[in-house]
């Protein structure tokens, strides 16, 4: 089965948290501190397969997640760093944070491996801490914790040209003849259900790569019918050849039909509905006596909007030919950058996080409370105590990063004294 959309949740590896230990040898009662680094987390890489040209794995399993570091370990023992996850997928996949809709990368262009979630960093052993008022510090870093990011993956096909038109238009036979795409060809409506490529080679010109987008029926740019799912693959193309039966087999009018489907394209996005188009007016094989008439209607309301209209017959081959270099001509015009998707969402400055450490602990030879670590001194640093708002910011500092609710837990009250660095405060609630 084709798919083109999936939606996973991907986990990175949580750091292993430092560790606190201390030497312990024969002879050397008091030994320094000896806490090991944790392990690295694993990371999430999204990597491009050029034998994928479908999502379908993705729609089987939808969590993936990385390994956690190791804890460090004593005797300054490093813990291990956990084994990323690898996710491979084909070229001209959207990766999009699934809450926001934006995208974090286009799996496309020079872009062929990217790290979406960094695993967490490795915590630092207590040896790390150590200084000439702190001999034996009783903490360690923890590792930084894994990270969820809900993603939606979507599959946007690379090709110069996409084929629009109504169902039963006679699209997958003008690919099949053109390319060596082998699309199924019925006589019913929505014959194709998933898009196909194909690459045509034109004899003394660039070839180029051609997408059939499934038929579209009116109402597409809204949802209707399987309209949104098809249309993201026409997102990249640089021109359009519109086919339109001209023999009006289906019993509509192909003036209107082009109408319909620019309509829709228009609604879906202007830019793609603004890009140049050919029409390919179709069936010319089956024309009724009358049916010249067709092609001059199409010719008469479209080639003064600077539209070319070029009589072919799939089915029989005539005129193809001539359609093939027009648009190969169209394409050495425009600009040959492929459309790649631009980056709107940073997981990496989006989802911070602060993991300096700190302890709080109850010292009953002083009857005091004591709250110290990397954190902590950091803050008193920076906050000036003496001002109403310095003491405003250190008492939500205390509040969000739960060390009042840990001091509650250790069973303080009001009155008690809380030690930091050399400050003693009491506590009130």
């Amino acid at each position: 089965m084709f798919a083109d959309r999936a939606k996973i949740t991907v986990i990175s590896g949580k750091g292993g948290d430092g560790h606190v230990s201390f030497r312990r040898e024969k002879y050397v009662p008091d030994g320094g501190p000896d806490g090991g680094d944790g392990g690295n987390g694993g990371s999430v890489i999204f990597v491009v397969d050029e034998g994928l040209n479908t999502l379908t794995d993705y729609r089987h399993v939808h969590k993936y997640a990385a390994e956690p570091g190791e804890e460090g370990k004593k005797k300054n023992c490093h813990g291990k760093n956990g084994a990323d996850v690898v996710l491979k997928v084909p070229e001209g996949t959207v990766v999009r944070d699934a809450a926001s809709g934006r995208v974090i990368v286009d799996m496309s262009g020079d872009t062929r491996r990217f790290v979406i979630l960094k695993g967490g960093r490795g915590g630092n052993g207590n040896q790390h801490y150590a200084t000439s008022s702190m001999q034996a510090p009783k903490y360690a870093q923890p590792g930084q914790p894994a990270r969820t990011l809900e993603l939606i993956l979507e599959l946007k096909m690379i090709a110069d040209v996409g084929l629009v038109g109504f169902p039963n238009v006679g699209k997958s036979t003008f690919l099949s003849r053109v390319t060596n795409a082998k699309p199924k060809i019925a006589n019913y409506h929505f014959t194709t259900l998933s898009p196909n490529l194909g690459v045509v080679d034109v004899d003394g010109s660039d070839g180029f790569v051609i997408a059939d987008i499934p038929g579209l029926i009116e109402g597409a740019s809204e949802g209707a019918g399987l309209g949104h799912e098809f249309l993201r693959h026409i997102e990249r193309t640089r021109a359009i050849i519109h086919i339109v039966d001209a023999s009006s087999s289906e019993g509509r009018d192909p003036v209107q039909d082009v109408y319909a489907i620019n309509r829709e394209l228009k609604e879906y996005n202007e830019e793609i509905a603004s890009r140049p188009q050919i029409i390919a007016a179709n069936k010319t094989d089956i024309l009724p006596p009358e049916g010249s008439d067709a092609i001059e209607r199409l010719k008469k309301e479209f080639e003064p909007k600077g539209i070319e209209v070029v009589p072919i017959s799939a089915a029989t081959g005539d005129g193809i030919q001539n359609l093939l270099y027009k648009v190969s001509a169209m394409l050495a015009e425009l600009p040959k950058e492929r459309i790649v998707f631009e980056q709107e969402y940073d997981p990496e400055t989006e989802m911070s996080f602060s993991d300096e450490p700190f302890t709080v602990e109850y010292d009953p030879d002083a009857q005091e409370y004591v709250v110290e670590g990397p954190r902590i001194e950091k803050m008193l640093g920076y906050t000036n105590l003496e001002s109403e708002k310095g003491f405003v910011f250190f008492q939500k500092f205390l509040k969000d990063n739960g060390i009042l609710d840990q001091l509650e837990e250790l069973g303080i009250n009001e009155g008690d004294t809380v030690r930091m660095y050399g400050l003693s405060f009491d506590y009130y609630r």
